[in-house]
């Protein structure tokens, strides 16, 4: 079953962000992530706390995603993640096919 990495971000630092995503990007592809939503535009339809950067990313299965999270690839992203951007982060299990 698919599942999915949803961070609502916002940017501290240009330079870091940017070599944040840089090196998250390339370990996502390593362990089967793709990007459906990257920080496009939002918009509030409910609720009351302004909207961020919405980031959705898809892997094969929570196990896989998992692996990537906890993987010494992307410890590198982590390690200048703190100083680039604010985020919270949820993992969300896929919905099974009917």
């Amino acid at each position: 079953m698919t599942a999915y990495v949803i961070s609502e971000v916002e940017m501290r630092d240009l330079d870091e962000f940017e070599a944040y995503r840089a090196l998250a990007a390339k370990t996502i592809a390593q362990y089967g992530g793709r990007y459906l939503v990257r920080g496009g535009k939002a918009e509030l339809a409910e609720g009351n706390l302004p909207p961020k950067a919405i980031v959705i990313v898809e892997f094969p299965t929570m196990a896989r995603l998992k692996e990537w999270y906890a993987s010494p690839e992307y410890a590198e992203a982590l390690k200048i993640r703190a100083g680039a951007l604010e985020r919270r982060l949820l993992f969300v299990e896929g919905a099974v096919p009917v």
